[in-house]
């Protein structure tokens, strides 16, 4: 399966970083999205690999990204939308949103949006970064505005349970047109976003001196990426599912509730589209 192109947000350092190497060195053609662009860069050299800059706390970015990624990628073989990141404070972005709300669900659902067609030409895999912290979130997704409110850890949880919702919805509407989509945890890993964390359960996990007896580094946690876009969907691993260490991995009660997917997925539209037209 080497040769495919093989989309990674988020990946100027971390876990997506990481498995833009790994992939780079198994022969996939990588291509790299990240919000620093000395970072971004730098990555891409590396690996003589075309890269893109663009921050999901603005949407007008991703909606450019997009165009930009369809006009240079005749394939897009694989879509992992692994940027994001936890505010500490609450952020509202240009968009007006709660900032870890845009960053980690809105903007990869647009992004995945406005790249559908192409996804679904090349029968394409749309893999989701979510995190094992879903499980511990509160949300009421229908009221969205309560959801903005929220701030740090709590809407960090919002957010990831969000992606497993997306990944669920996008399989149901998409599979049959060719999208494979699986959404997964990396691990608690030690890396640049897990310590700009200024949360205290966070911090007293993330800064401990024994940290690393309790974290993974980098390359381990870019293993369920690496894995899936490696894969093969349908085979190795079941489209719409949750992942962590390559089995399928329990789930917030909501994640089940495919009428609440729908309505997420339905509103979260209403939401970018109505910035598209402000």
């Amino acid at each position: 399966m080497a040769g495919r192109t093989i989309v990674i947000t988020g990946a100027s350092d971390g876990v997506g970083a990481a498995a833009a190497r790994r992939l780079h060195r198994s022969g996939e053609n990588v291509v790299v999205v990240g919000r620093s662009p000395g970072k971004t860069t730098a990555v891409a050299d590396e690996l003589g690999v075309d890269s893109y800059v663009a921050d999901f706390a603005d949407l007008a970015q991703v909606r450019e990204l997009a165009a930009r990624l369809l006009e240079a990628c005749p394939r897009i073989d694989v879509l992992a939308n692994n940027a994001g990141g936890m505010m500490n404070t609450r952020e509202t972005t240009v968009d007006g949103f709660e900032k870890t709300f845009q960053v980690n669900h809105l903007a990869p659902m647009l992004l995945t949006t406005l790249l559908l067609d192409r996804l679904i030409e090349c029968r394409g895999s749309v893999l989701n970064t979510s995190s094992m912290a879903h499980r511990m979130s509160r949300p009421d997704f229908d009221d969205l505005d309560a959801v903005q409110r929220q701030h740090g850890s709590l809407a960090y949880g919002t957010s990831k349970l969000a992606n497993v919702l997306f990944t669920r919805e996008l399989h149901r509407r998409y599979h049959d047109a060719g999208i494979s989509t699986a959404a997964f945890h990396p691990g608690p890993v030690a890396s640049n976003f897990s310590a700009e964390v200024n949360n205290p359960l966070f911090g007293a996990l993330y800064r401990t001196p024994l940290r690393h007896v309790f974290l993974i580094g980098t390359e381990q946690g870019s293993d369920e990426l690496v894995w899936l876009a490696s894969s093969q969907p349908g085979v190795d691993w079941q489209s719409g599912e949750y992942y962590h260490k390559h089995k399928v991995a329990k789930v917030h009660k909501l994640a089940d509730n495919a009428a609440l997917a729908g309505r997420l997925w339905d509103r979260s539209v209403e939401l970018v589209n109505e910035k598209a037209v402000s």
